[in-house]
């Protein structure tokens, strides 16, 4: 077991700390703890191996490694009992939001730097290991292990899609949505409004059996065409109004979707509140016992019968937001 560290994006409230908890359960079930959160991070102790299990699917951190240690900005000569891995090191720092605005960062990149030096040498161009310092309620040291990678989700942006429409999520938060759910690899994703597919093609790059249905037959093509653009595979698809999805896809580990907002996306001419009222009945339906649906919608949903676990906000544009709902069955 190690102690490992998850910087965390910081948006969107608490969505990026429950992210990397729900991902943490999923890859590592009971073999798992918290140890501490606050601004801009989150410690757990998990199996050595499951680190970089849980940080190749996180989309709301920047970083990941194996914890050295908390200290106040005058306690930073502590450090020195940290142990690193044989070779050089150098010290990089990020303050959170601002945080600590009255701390030196260079004297306290320095002095961490003096600390640690006492059994490996500091090579600030070309070092072996990597040190992140994050200054935020206090000063946290942890190993550079994993680095987020942006250009794959980039990649995977509607516009750089072969089937394209404006209306979707950012891979980032298609991503997150799967993984709030708690779903674990090899399980059963079900997106009912797949539109493009952005949400079943993170799935099925995580390792999750995506299914994809709609009730337009362009939609589940054009999501078809997209996933193999991307190398991916649907576990199963079906063009299919929402309120056959029970007996279509029943007993499914985990739903995820962004239901029409009724602006520029097709509802087949029924209003966007009835569609939201029989989605989540056919979810509560659809979903196995004790398992996750995570819904974006322009507004807060909760009406029973699945409970509203988490609520996340997001303000897009004008009076747009998205609410990202995640709800148990």
């Amino acid at each position: 077991m190690a102690e490992c560290l998850f910087e965390l994006s910081g948006e969107l409230g608490d969505m990026p700390r429950d992210e990397a908890a729900a991902v943490a359960m999923a890859e590592c079930g009971g073999d798992y703890h918290f140890v501490s959160a606050g601004p801009g991070y989150v410690v757990f102790d998990v199996p050595d191996s499951a680190m970089r299990t849980i940080s190749e699917r996180l989309a709301l951190s920047h970083y990941a490694g194996r914890y050295l240690g908390s200290f106040d900005p005058g306690d930073l000569a502590r450090a020195s009992g940290a142990a690193l891995p044989e070779g050089t090191f150098a010290v990089r720092y990020r303050r959170f939001r601002g945080m600590m605005p009255e701390a030196d960062s260079q004297d306290l990149v320095r002095r961490a730097g003096a600390a640690l030096s006492a059994n490996n040498r500091v090579d600030l161009k070309h070092p072996d290991t990597t040190v992140r310092m994050l200054i935020s309620d206090r000063v946290h040291l942890y190993l550079e292990d994993y680095r987020f990678e942006a250009d794959p989700l980039q990649k995977r942006k509607a516009s750089e899609r072969p089937f394209f429409s404006p209306i979707s999520l950012h891979p980032r938060y298609a991503r997150a949505l799967v993984n709030l759910t708690g779903v674990k690899r090899g399980d059963t994703v079900l997106d009912p409004f797949c539109g493009t597919g952005g949400i079943v093609i993170e799935a099925a790059d995580m390792g999750m059996k995506a299914i994809a249905s709609d009730f337009d037959p362009e939609m589940v093509a054009g999501t078809r065409e997209n996933m193999a653009f991307y190398g991916l595979e649907l576990e199963e698809y079906d063009t299919v109004d929402v309120g056959y999805v029970p007996e279509r896809f029943p007993g499914v580990k985990a739903i995820a979707c962004d239901l029409p907002y009724g602006r520029s996306t097709k509802t087949g001419g029924e209003p966007v509140d009835s569609i939201y009222e029989r989605a989540i009945d056919a979810f509560t339906r659809t979903l196995a016992p004790g398992c996750r649906a995570g819904v974006v919608m322009p507004h807060i949903y909760d009406p029973g019968p699945m409970r509203l676990g988490a609520l996340y906000e997001q303000r897009v544009h004008g009076s747009l937001s998205r609410f990202y709902h995640v709800y148990a069955r």
